[in-house]
């Protein structure tokens, strides 16, 4: 006898509150050990939302104070520097506008191009180097590149970028894990890291929106 399917009959503009109310169900019944604190509940709802993946409950790491850190600084206009126009076009730039923040992207730069062909490196590494020279508070939310990661380690290291923060969660293979590691080893640099393979630009620029809608609507 083949089994009847059930589906939910829900208006269109329901339909995120009632996957937030899933997954928050879901993480109650079936993850009881998972005690999340309130300050981090609403970007790991957002991350899983947008995944479908409640692996991150295990994998999302925050350092001390690092939601608060990083929604101080939306709120006062920090700029947001992505690695992907994917994810530049995923965060909610209004949103962001409304406190003076931007988001940017240099990937596409034509100097970027030029620079990272001559030098022989990829241009997200080139693109982490010319967003050091802003003259503003910065949050890096890296979802792809894992030489976008190793550059902003070395900066930092050499004293050269002071970011409020780094969103590192690149997706893939090749010094994924091991660059997602040296910005979790960076300990006066606050981070959101993704930890083993799995991320994207769409979870990085999860990450921010859920930071930027616990804000208020100006």
């Amino acid at each position: 006898m083949e089994q009847e399917i059930k589906l939910l009959h829900i208006e269109p503009k329901d339909i995120e509150h009632r996957s937030m109310e899933i997954i928050s169900d879901t993480i109650r019944r079936e993850y009881p050990e998972r005690m999340i604190p309130q300050e981090l509940l609403p970007v790991m709802l957002r991350v899983i939302h947008t995944t479908a993946d409640f692996e991150y409950l295990d994998t999302m790491t925050f350092t001390d104070g690092v939601v608060s850190i990083l929604s101080d600084a939306l709120r006062q206009g920090a700029v947001v520097v992505t690695d992907t126009e994917m994810a530049r076009a995923g965060i909610n730039k209004r949103r962001l506008s409304q406190y003076g923040g931007e988001v940017r992207c240099f990937m596409s730069d034509p100097e970027v191009a030029r620079e990272a062909k001559a030098r022989g490196i990829t241009r997200a590494a080139v693109s982490m180097e010319h967003a050091a020279h802003i003259q503003k508070p910065v949050i890096f939310a890296i979802g792809n590149a894992p030489t976008a990661l190793i550059s902003l380690y070395e900066l930092i290291e050499k004293q050269q970028l002071h970011p409020v923060g780094i969103i590192a969660v690149p997706v893939g293979f090749v010094n994924v894990v091991e660059a997602k590691e040296l910005i979790l080893s960076l300990k006066d640099t606050p981070s959101i890291v993704a930890r083993g393979r799995k991320g994207g630009s769409n979870v990085a620029a999860a990450i921010v929106n859920a930071m930027l809608y616990q804000l208020p609507e100006k």
